[in-house]
């Protein structure tokens, strides 16, 4: 019964947006729910719904089929249902909204909050696809959904974290998840999600106070984060010469085993197994396996 109760709060704030299937338009609503269902959170302005938004879909031989209005298809509400968290949000919350971003992201950042286009945003509401590709005048609805619908649960533990109490702490593991994840997720959308990390990491560094523990450890380990992000984008080269530059005499023990996975796996990429195989000793079963994981996904 409880189970019941919570889902019927869940999903009370609803917006008709066909006889079909309905939206949210409580955006804290499809928050929530992405949570649960570990999805990705699809949102539009509510004055887009307004008109007509044509899309293309690929029948079941390839073909291309025109739908004239995605807002008041059956099919396309089933298969955005089935693959994301879709929520309608009243132009009166823009402000609100801007106002939790404002000053803290780039300016194509907030031209893609401002736009009319299709976001794609994680349960902590952070926009995460740069831009919407259309097919001459259509958007191939059947490309997006292959290419933004992913399954978060990695990123379950610490997403929950930072929504019930964001610091630095949580802050951090949030970042560095997402560039973990950045391996699982197909090439077509991994810049993106390291993209996402780094707005997680400027908001780390933006925490950033003499009360936290281990502070020069713990900014060393944020700089080793932005070189992993490198690494995750198959540019093991620029990875070697960042961590080059890094004097060994500054380097803090706790940060040993990171700056290790970074030579390690980059070597891998670049096929050096000569340096690679004198380093791989020192990384833990752990490191080891996510590193053979980044290779696989880059060769």
């Amino acid at each position: 019964m409880k189970k019941i109760a919570l889902m019927l709060l869940l999903i009370c704030p609803l917006f008709a947006m066909s006889q079909q299937k309905e939206w949210y338009t409580s955006l804290d609503a499809a928050k929530r729910l992405a949570l649960i269902q570990n999805k990705l959170i699809l949102m539009v302005w509510a004055e887009t719904t307004v008109y007509p938004e044509p899309v293309i879909i690929s029948n079941d031989n390839g073909q291309s089929v025109v739908i004239e209005n995605m807002f008041e298809n059956e099919f396309i509400s089933n298969l955005i249902w089935d693959n994301f968290i879709p929520v309608v949000v009243n132009e009166s919350e823009h402000a609100d909204l801007y106002n939790e971003i404002k000053g803290k992201r780039t300016q194509k950042y907030i031209d893609k909050f401002n736009d009319d286009s299709i976001k794609i945003l994680d349960v902590n509401g952070t926009i995460i696809n740069k831009i919407v590709i259309y097919d001459g005048f259509y958007l191939n609805m059947t490309n997006f959904v292959k290419k933004y619908a992913l399954n978060t649960s990695i990123l379950k533990g610490e997403l929950t974290n930072y929504s019930r109490q964001k610091d630095f702490y949580t802050t951090l593991r949030l970042a560095s998840k997402y560039i973990d994840f950045g391996i699982y997720v197909n090439k077509d959308v991994r810049e993106e999600i390291i993209k996402v990390s780094s707005i997680y990491l400027n908001e780390v560094s933006a925490l950033v106070t003499d009360a936290i523990d281990n502070k020069e450890g713990l900014l060393q380990h944020i700089e080793l984060l932005k070189i992993k992000q490198s690494l995750i984008l198959n540019k093991p080269r620029r990875v070697l010469r960042q961590l080059k530059r890094i004097d060994p005499s500054e380097i803090i023990e706790t940060n040993t085993s990171l700056i290790d996975f970074l030579y390690y796996t980059s070597y891998k990429l670049l096929k050096d197994e000569k340096n690679a195989s004198i380093l791989k000793s020192k990384l833990s079963l752990v490191n080891l396996k996510k590193a053979n994981q980044i290779i696989n996904k880059n060769f």
